[in-house]
């Protein structure tokens, strides 16, 4: 039964880690989606400006080769009309030829690469404003010899065709860029796209395993409920059939503690009478543990020694009393203690005992071995005094 709650515990513990980790999955995901998602859209804004940068130079560009060939047109009818008007319409229009130019430097100013192009396009402009100046200078003059060389010159030179394919390569490069940058851009479109969608269904699944989980940890508290309504009337059955032996066993005890309290009564009544027995014996009695050391000692052992108890308790036997011939620094020998070792009596053995005083008295001595059941577990030892040993 005790058991039941722990496995219970155990289980609760281990589904809320694990829907613990779904939720942080699904927190994992959602973050992974808004990082990718940023990035792109950082990328795509940064290709949408680079796009519109892109387009307005290429409008540039295009303005060109009209904005020229209008100049020159302009150019040509004031040599045939020399009316000042189409002069200055031809100046308007390379002044907007310069502000071209102006604004596609400036576009291109960050890339050595388009700046390598775009020089023979603007060396060209260049040129030919120049030669435009010159026309006007030989017009303005009346130099019509020189005018003549000059423009026959410009008839025969390619600087339109070199011109003209300048900007074509420059064009065609940006056109080529902006299709690259148009697949990037449909590529990081399609990844955003397939990350939203993938987190959203990863997303899903992890939430449809949390709610599984919960579910599931739902139905088992269920079945631990009725488990333990199950075990509680278990408990109550047997509660209820313990108790009715409890109170035979507790009735049972009261007798035996009533018997039991007679019977130690009796015992201590028994050592008492006992001790008074010994306490009464005239001779000198000395109860001994199986190590030969004083545990008891009767008034008469007092009066033969001079000891009181408090001074030979837990002390050895044979720090007093020795049998007659046997010397303890010539021999590690105790024929007292062999006594106690093969669990024989000793009887009418002569020993000497040492007193308080240092004077010495013949005794003799008898030890009877004390059992606990077939284990001696100590001895008594009853000495009877003789004559004093002779000096």
């Amino acid at each position: 039964m005790s058991s039941e709650p722990q496995k219970l515990d155990d289980s609760d513990k281990r589904n809320f880690r694990r829907v613990l980790l779904f939720f942080a999955l699904i927190a994992a995901v959602l973050v992974g989606v808004v990082v990718v998602s940023l990035r792109n859209l950082n990328r795509s804004l940064a290709t949408a400006d680079w796009v519109n940068h892109t387009h307005a130079l290429i409008t540039e560009l295009d303005s060109l080769q009209p904005l020229l060939a209008a100049a020159e047109g302009d150019l040509s009818r004031y040599l045939l009309t020399s009316d000042s008007r189409d002069h200055e319409d031809a100046q308007d229009k390379f002044s907007q030829l310069g502000e071209s130019v102006n604004v596609i430097s400036a576009l291109i100013a960050t890339s050595p690469e388009d700046q390598a192009l775009f020089a023979p396009v603007a060396a060209a402009l260049t040129k030919r404003a120049e030669r435009a100046s010159r026309i006007v200078q030989l017009k303005k003059a009346g130099d019509g010899d020189a005018l003549t060389r000059l423009l026959a010159a410009d008839a025969e030179s390619s600087d339109r065709r070199d011109f003209a394919r300048n900007v074509d390569k420059f064009r065609g490069k940006q056109a080529e860029l902006l299709n690259e940058r148009d697949r990037a851009s449909f590529l990081q479109a399609y990844t955003t796209r397939w990350t939203v969608i993938a987190g959203v269904l990863l997303d899903g699944l992890l939430l449809a395993g949390a709610a599984w989980l919960i579910r599931d940890d739902f139905a088992a508290r269920r079945r631990a409920a009725r488990l333990l309504e199950q075990s509680n009337e278990q408990l109550e059955a047997k509660v209820r059939e313990r108790t009715a032996q409890l109170t035979a066993s507790n009735e049972k005890l009261v007798l035996q503690n009533i018997e039991d309290r007679w019977a130690k009564q009796a015992v201590e009544h028994q050592n008492r009478y006992n001790q008074l027995i010994i306490d009464s014996i005239a001779d000198s009695v000395f109860v001994i543990t199986k190590l030969m050391n004083i545990s008891r000692m009767n008034p008469a052992a007092v009066h033969l020694t001079g000891f009181e108890p408090v001074d030979l308790v837990d002390r050895p036997l044979s720090r007093l009393v020795r049998l007659e011939g046997h010397d303890p620094a010539r021999s590690t020998f105790d024929p007292l203690a062999r006594t106690l070792v093969d669990g024989h009596e000793l009887r009418g053995k002569t020993g000497v005992v040492t007193t308080k005083l240092g004077e010495s008295t013949r005794v003799t001595i008898n030890v009877f071995p004390l059992r606990d059941g077939d284990k001696v577990v100590g001895g008594v030892v009853v000495l009877q005094p003789l004559a004093p040993v002779p000096s």
